[in-house]
């Protein structure tokens, strides 16, 4: 490991030591000791030394859990070129290489939400933080809000997106946001609650992009800014079923236009390669069309059910770009 990085053929003590595991308040270890050698393309006798370098398990009926986030990290950083996480991440930002006119002009999505209760009491009313593509000059069709019903409901719409090039002409806005980027935070996954502890995530040296949006919106404020970190879901890759938790900041510049950060985006768009500059542009201010932005606030969850139970509801976004 060299100045926090890890170089290719670095031992996996060496690639454990260069990432932070989720604390324990925030951990779920559901993924089993098969996935993780799978995840990582390793052999029991790496995890071993994983386990030994640090990486926190639970053991249920003799087989070793571990947090998925925890193997994303491990894997995304490895340098060995081979682990899933580097293949997905390569394949998620393959497009951000490309000239940026093919994310400016209009996108129409097929977009379907389930919202799950888990432990459900009975039959209410849902709320969701549905699409709010019109924010940006997008379309929602369709859309109705969920039905009363018990353990599950479904949203379904067809959403208009198109990009703009609003880049951020605020000096002030532009400072706060290259001194996040100069900050030395490392881009890790992140579970989606403890990215709301935006202010723990960053004492770990560590950012997501909902914990950046929450903590350069506050220096927006701070700076005298109207600003908010946004939540909505980021599409059109990896075969186009995700559900990714995603966030930008919203912020007034002093042109008067409303302007979105994606501070996360311009931030991995660098580490990916240095042929991504037109995109991290992009990121600073203007709006592209693989962001379907929702009602929802940064730390707020997508939906919620009215039942009494206290949990807020699981929501699987399968969004299918419409040609």
């Amino acid at each position: 490991m060299v100045g926090g990085v890890v170089v290719p053929g670095a031992s996996w003590e060496s690639v454990a030591d260069s990432v932070e595991f989720v604390p324990v308040e925030y951990s779920r270890k559901s993924e089993s000791e098969s996935v993780a050698r799978e995840m990582l393309r390793c052999g029991s006798a790496d995890i071993d030394r994983l386990v030994g370098a640090g990486l926190p398990f639970e053991v249920r009926s003799g087989v070793r859990y571990f947090d998925v986030n925890d193997l994303y990290n491990l894997g995304m950083y490895s340098g060995r070129g081979d682990t899933q996480p580097e293949l997905a991440f390569r394949m998620l930002f393959r497009f951000a290489g490309r000239a940026v006119d093919g994310l400016l002009c209009e996108k129409s999505w097929d977009f379907k939400v389930v919202l799950e209760c888990v432990g459900c009491e009975g039959e209410a009313s849902w709320r969701f933080a549905a699409p709010d593509a019109a924010r940006f000059g997008g379309r929602v069709a369709g859309g109705a809000a969920p039905q009363v019903s018990a353990g599950s409901a479904r949203y379904e719409a067809v959403v208009t997106t198109l990009g703009a090039r609003t880049p951020l002409v605020s000096s002030v806005l532009r400072g706060l946001t290259r001194d996040y980027l100069d900050s030395g935070y490392r881009w890790q996954m992140v579970p989606v609650a403890m990215q709301a502890d935006y202010e723990l995530v960053h004492a770990l040296g560590a950012t997501s992009c909902i914990a950046a949006s929450l903590l350069l919106a506050e220096r927006f404020r701070a700076a005298g800014y109207r600003a908010e970190a946004k939540r909505g879901w980021f599409c059109g890759v990896l075969g186009g079923a995700l559900d990714l938790p995603h966030a930008c900041v919203e912020v007034v510049d002093d042109d008067g236009v409303l302007k979105t950060v994606d501070i996360a985006k311009a931030q991995l768009a660098a580490r990916l390669s240095p042929d991504t500059g037109d995109f991290q542009e992009l990121c600073l201010g203007s709006v592209y069309n693989k962001v379907i932005p929702s009602t929802a606030s940064g730390n707020e969850s997508f939906g919620y059910h009215e039942c009494g139970s206290r949990e807020p509801a699981q929501v699987r976004a399968d969004i299918r770009s419409m040609r």
